[in-house]
């Protein structure tokens, strides 16, 4: 590794921790990862709690109470809807600067005119943030379920499954964080990249879903994959190679968006004039 690189690395690191964005992200995402086996554990002993009242409406309720209040997988399985839902937005939001938004700022201006290379200036993005969002997305369901285990009657996840699923809920952050970098540092918009990767993260799952497109070998329905592998005791073997083959298939996609940043930076002139320089 070259003298650069090492100072991007540094450059990237210290940006990222020294204004709080990592302690956000990663209270963000714990956060949220806690809360939702929390809530619905507390949903379910709210309905209990009011089940003459809806008696007396004339709707049974017990069979909800009981489902609500069953198995740990519930528990884990809103918890990594929440990350691969909510916590992701934040995190897109949180490291515009990071793609694209420096550039808009003018802050590579003088970095480029002293021959910092592309590869460089793109390769430690590619590092950090989604390493950093994939470690946070792991250690939280894990968080979830160790919570979930004395919220609810059954444990029916195992530590291997929970351990599974978070390292895929952590590749799906690693794939849109990926490809906001891409797209943000490709243009220069962070703000339009942010919006198309929210977008994208929203509706094409769902629209996925609604034509009946199999989660096997697709990375974009990776949030469905990781509540599937929390199972892992009913897989068979050749469903967890179809597992890691949708896995290895999106890290090869986020490999393909690093070099094509860098081809865009090597492609692209970046406008000096003018008389803004961020330093």
């Amino acid at each position: 590794m070259n003298i650069q690189t090492k100072a991007s690395f540094k450059k990237e690191l210290l940006a990222y921790v020294r204004t709080f964005k990592l302690l956000t992200v990663s209270l963000v995402v714990f956060g949220l990862a806690v809360l939702s086996p929390l809530m619905i554990a507390g949903m379910g002993s709210l309905m209990d709690s009011m089940s003459d009242f809806y008696e007396e409406l004339g709707t049974d309720v017990s069979g909800m109470t009981e489902a609500l209040s069953e198995t740990t997988s519930i528990g884990v399985v809103s918890a990594i809807e929440s990350i691969t839902g909510a916590a992701l937005i934040v995190m897109i939001i949180l490291i515009n600067r990071a793609a694209g938004g420096e550039q808009k700022r003018r802050a590579v201006i003088i970095p480029k005119s002293s021959g910092l290379r592309s590869f460089s200036y793109i390769f430690p993005k590619y590092i950090i943030y989604p390493v950093s969002a994939f470690l946070v997305a792991v250690v939280s369901v894990l968080a979830a379920w160790a919570v979930s285990i004395p919220l609810f009657e059954i444990n029916d996840v195992a530590f291997g499954s929970a351990l599974l699923a978070g390292a895929i809920a952590g590749v799906h952050l690693m794939l849109y964080i990926c490809f906001h970098l891409t797209l943000g540092t490709a243009s220069g918009r962070a703000g339009m990249s942010a919006a198309v990767c929210i977008a994208v993260s929203i509706l094409l799952p769902t629209v996925l879903a609604f034509a009946g497109t199999d989660y096997m070998y697709n990375p974009f329905t990776l949030n469905i994959m990781a509540s599937f592998a929390l199972q892992t005791s009913t897989l068979s073997g050749a469903e967890l190679l179809d597992i890691i083959a949708t896995v290895a298939f999106a890290l090869g996609i986020m490999v393909l968006t690093c070099f094509i940043a860098i081809f865009a930076q090597n492609a692209k002139k970046i406008d000096n004039s003018g008389n803004e320089i961020d330093l």
